[in-house]
């Protein structure tokens, strides 16, 4: 059985990639109103925001659904945080 994972759109992409592409494809103001944290309000950049959401799985959660819905055209549920 091989690794693949082909319909699992985050597979192989990593964090940086994912925030790297946000940035160029909507800006830190729209991802800030997609995804209400202060990395991306305050002071945003690619460090910073890998810093947090390495440590709060909430905030990733839901930067991986916006990530989904701009790239793959699939809207998830509305994650809420714990």
């Amino acid at each position: 059985m091989s690794g693949s994972q082909p319909n699992n759109p985050l597979h192989g992409v990593k964090l940086q990639d994912i925030i790297e592409r946000l940035v160029e494809q909507l800006g830190w103001e729209a991802m800030s109103e997609a995804v209400n944290i202060n990395c991306f309000k305050k002071d945003p950049s690619v460090k910073s925001s890998l810093k947090f959401l390495r440590k709060t799985p909430w905030a990733r959660e839901k930067v991986e659904a916006l990530y989904i819905d701009t790239f793959h055209g699939f809207s998830w549920p509305e994650i809420k945080k714990p």
